[in-house]
Parts: C-alpha cells; sequence; structure tokens
C-alpha cells in the first residue's frame, strides 16, 4: 500500500512537470528564434552599449573574452569597462593586450577595484564599480551588457541582443550561454545543470510578463541603465550571492525581460574534474534554499521522490508501483534528452545519459548537501578565497 502512494506521487509529479510547467524540458527558448535575428538592421539608431566585466584572477580567459568583445560588429557605440577585481595574476595587463590585438585599445577601460565592503558580494561589488564608471561618462550609454571574463561572444551577438531588447521593449534581456562541456565530468553534469536550473525557472514564464518568474543567466545580461537606475542600482541587491537572479526579480518589476539559450556566445572556463562540479554547485546551492534547513529538507525529499524513487520502483516493486516507476523514469529520461541534444550529445549516447539522470541527480543532492556543511563552516560561497555567504 505504502509503495502504491509513492508510486501515485511520482507519477503526479512527472504529469505535472511534464505538462504544466511552461514546458520547460523542451529548451525550444532560443535566441534563434526570436524576431531579432529576423532584421538586425531595423533599428534607425543603434543605442550606446557599455559591457561591463568584473575580473578577479583571470588570467586564463580574460583575453580571450575581452578580444571577442571588442570584435563585435556592432554598429553603435560600444565600450568595455573591465574592473580588476584585485587580480594577482595579470589580468589587467593580458586584457590590455587583447584589446591591442584587435586595435581596440581605446575601447576598453581597465580600472582597479576597491576593497571589498561590508555587506557586498565581491562580483556585486565589482560589477557596481564599472556600472558607476559607465554612468559617469561624457556619453553615458543606453545599455549595459554585464558578462563574465569567461564569455567568448560571436561577433553577431551583441547586435542581436539589442535589437530583440528595443523590439520587445525589454529591460533585460539575457542568455544563458552555452557552457563548456569536454571533459567526462561536464558531458555528466553541465547539461544537467542546465536541465534543473529551466525546471526551477521555466523560461516561457520567465519571458511572460504577467507571470512573476523571474531568472537570468549571469553570463550575459544586457540591461537598461535607467532601469536599473530606477530599480535602485545594484546596491538594491548587494548581498545577493545569485546576483543573476536577484537582478531579474528587481528588474521585471520594471518591465518585460526575457531569458534564452544561446549558442552565439560560450564559457570557456573549465570544470575539469568531479571536484570542480562540486565547487560550483556548492558555491550557491544552499544560498538558493536561503539558508534554510527546513528547505534544505524538503529539497532533500523532493529530489529523492522525483529522481530517485522511480528507479527504486522498477527495481524493488511489482504491479501499479513498479508500472508507475517505470513509466515515471522513461518520462523523465525523454525529458532530459532535449537539452542533451542542444549541448551536441549524439543521439545513441544521449539515451544513456538520459537514463543516468536519476544517478546524476544523487550527486547534485550531494553537492546541495555540501554546501549546507561549507555554509556551517564559514566557507559558503567560497569564489577566488573570498567566503561571501550569507554576510
Amino acid at each position: 500500500m505504502a509503495q502504491d502512494i509513492i508510486a501515485a506521487v511520482v507519477l503526479a509529479i512527472w504529469l505535472y512537470l511534464i505538462a504544466a510547467r511552461g514546458g520547460f524540458w523542451r529548451a525550444a527558448e532560443g535566441d534563434d528564434n526570436d524576431a531579432a535575428m529576423a532584421a538586425p538592421a531595423s533599428l534607425r539608431q543603434w543605442p550606446a552599449v557599455t559591457a561591463v566585466v568584473p575580473a578577479r584572477d583571470e588570467a586564463e580567459t580574460v583575453g580571450e573574452a575581452i578580444g571577442a568583445l571588442l570584435r563585435q560588429n556592432y554598429r553603435g557605440l560600444f565600450k568595455v569597462v573591465l574592473v580588476d577585481d584585485q587580480s594577482r595574476d595579470g589580468t589587467a595587463r593580458l586584457a590590455r593586450e587583447a584589446a591591442a590585438a584587435v586595435s581596440a585599445g581605446d575601447r576598453l577601460d581597465v580600472i582597479s577595484g576597491q576593497p571589498l565592503p561590508a555587506g557586498w558580494t565581491g562580483k556585486l561589488w565589482a560589477q557596481s564599480q564599472g556600472v558607476d564608471f559607465a554612468a559617469n561618462a561624457v556619453n553615458a550609454s543606453n545599455y549595459l551588457l554585464l558578462t563574465d571574463a569567461d564569455i567568448v561572444f560571436a561577433p553577431g551577438a551583441l547586435s542581436s541582443l539589442v535589437t530583440r531588447a528595443e523590439q520587445d521593449g525589454l529591460v533585460l534581456n539575457s542568455l544563458m550561454v552555452t557552457l563548456r562541456c569536454k571533459s567526462f565530468a561536464e558531458r555528466m553534469f553541465v547539461p544537467a545543470f542546465v536541465f534543473f536550473f529551466q525546471m526551477l525557472y521555466p523560461f516561457a514564464w520567465v519571458n511572460d510578463p504577467r507571470r512573476a518568474t523571474a531568472a537570468a543567466a549571469g553570463g550575459c545580461m544586457l540591461v537598461r541603465r535607467d532601469a536599473l537606475a530606477a530599480a535602485g542600482g545594484l546596491a538594491s541587491i548587494r548581498r545577493a550571492l545569485i546576483d543573476d537572479c536577484a537582478l531579474a526579480k528587481l528588474l521585471k518589476g520594471r518591465g518585460p525581460i526575457a531569458l534564452s539559450l544561446t549558442d552565439r556566445a560560450h564559457s570557456v572556463r573549465a570544470y575539469p574534474a568531479l571536484g570542480d562540479i562540486r565547487r560550483m554547485v556548492a558555491r550557491t546551492a544552499y544560498a538558493q534554499l536561503r539558508y534554510s534547513p527546513l528547505l534544505l529538507a524538503g529539497t532533500v525529499i523532493g529530489l529523492a521522490l522525483t529522481y530517485l524513487a522511480p528507479v527504486a520502483l522498477t527495481l524493488l516493486a511489482s504491479g501499479f508501483a513498479e508500472f508507475a516507476g517505470l513509466f515515471a523514469w522513461a518520462v523523465m529520461a525523454c525529458a532530459f534528452r532535449p537539452i542533451l541534444r542542444f549541448y551536441g550529445v549524439p543521439r545513441w549516447r544521449s539515451w544513456l545519459w538520459a537514463a543516468a539522470l536519476p544517478a546524476i541527480a544523487a550527486i547534485y543532492m550531494a553537492f546541495t548537501l555540501d554546501s549546507a556543511y561549507q555554509h556551517a563552516r564559514g566557507r559558503g560561497g567560497m569564489w577566488k578565497g573570498r567566503a561571501q555567504a550569507n554576510i
């Protein structure tokens, strides 16, 4: 009897996720099918844009990222501000060299970040300094492109971003850039990371102004500068560890926002081993749960019911419970395949990874518990030597 009740709950969960959760699993909200790609020349006057790039010890990636930004074929005024957040590895020098290599040194400003004050997370403090610098420029920009020092944009990406923002009146246009997916650990965990993010924040709901759901991807956020200022600026979210979603929530009250998948921008940050993925997830997982033990317990139970129970029922139960478990596992695998295909996983191999989603989810559950443990140790939100959680 108990296993039948669990089976019914599992079945209801997956029927809801497939039928009523904004179609998140379809991975259909991409920037390759929006109106901005149809006629990017339709703008009579291209608004000025300033990219703000916070960088702390980013020597491995900053040159490629800055070079790609300065090679944008954008027809409006476009400058880049790099905030060197007290790097010790020559980040600023490498950024200047990358700008000189594309004969664009005059369009790059490198500013030295000030020490981190109490009550701010490191990235938001660095971004805030860049935003203030851009606002005080002689020709202040209409838009700010908030991006990271590991993001590489295709030459037409900025034009597409601005066109959609102008056409749809967006205060925030964000792209979920394609994450690096080369090592075994990346192939195992990166598509699932995006899948889980879409489940939490269905992109169709984010893009619907009638819904309260708000999210963004921090690697690429095109923001209207006046809307950000009217909302109180980055100081309004200065304590946020999950800064991108906090910014999206702040700005959705000011106007429509958009979030899409893209393959026209990608991250070159490597996560070669399991430990690298663990640290990436553990940095923010407990913050996502608002540092609540009750929410943590609920999350663990929810993950167990959603991802682990179907396997247990399939292998250990009989009758209705066995059928429900197998059906839920099959639906789960089918739902996972679109994002696997987006990441270029071959068709036959995608079925293997899809069937392995329960095991991947179990490891993510362990990462989430580790996030809570690191927070208890005073090492929550660790990034480049800074523990920033719950400041």
